[in-house]
């Protein structure tokens, strides 16, 4: 299949975390378009999952909504900040399937750090779930999402404006609040579906 070439990259608004661009391309049948492109962080989130299989969530304002949501621990890997990748290679990924599990990739380290920061728990385990797009026709954001398993205690270090109840639901309960519609976040929604395919194969 032919390409879409990617002529320039204008950016035309920047706020506090994003970026928006106009981007012009080529199709292959050699018209000239125009996209917008919102530039974000990527990130990880992480499922927790503890002794007595009860997941774990946080539930937290969120002004896109003006509402709380359920959601699992997420945050952005910053170290991986979208700003590193050249402009021309957005689709081509940094990492293998792999490489999502090693301690010092940059999700990785970023699930961890949220979950423990977010709940006050850290993951022994990790298990990769799936690389993300939050949104394929706009975004450039990516989310890693992990399940988290073998709980230990650590500490809460949340940032200022994070008001945060923790919410334990079984795995059946949690399947329930995506039927009821009570949970709607798209990483949430497949960390769940993900564990209830692999539960038994988790330890």
């Amino acid at each position: 299949m032919n390409k879409y070439e990617l002529l320039k990259r204008d950016i035309k608004y920047k706020a506090h975390r994003v970026k928006v661009y106009e981007d012009t391309l080529v199709r292959p049948d050699g018209k000239k378009v125009y996209y917008d492109f919102v530039e974000n962080r990527n990130g990880s989130g992480v499922l927790l999952v503890d002794k007595d299989e009860k997941l774990l969530f946080v539930k937290q304002y969120r002004n896109s909504i003006n509402d709380y949501d359920i959601e699992i621990p997420a945050g952005c890997a910053e170290d991986f900040d979208a700003d590193s990748r050249d402009v021309k290679n957005q689709t081509k990924e940094a990492y293998n399937t792999d490489d999502f599990l090693k301690a010092d990739n940059p999700f990785y380290k970023c699930a961890i750090r949220e979950a423990q920061e977010e709940t006050g728990l850290i993951p022994g385990k990790l298990h990769f779930v799936n690389y993300i797009l939050a949104a394929a026709g706009l975004f450039s954001e990516r989310t890693a999402v992990y399940i988290g398993t073998d709980l230990e205690e650590g500490s809460l270090n949340r940032d200022e404006d994070e008001f945060i109840e923790i919410i334990k639901l079984s795995p059946e309960e949690a399947m329930d609040y995506i039927n009821m519609g009570r949970i709607n976040d798209s990483k949430t929604i497949i960390a769940i579906q993900a564990y209830m395919l692999l539960r038994d194969k988790i330890e």
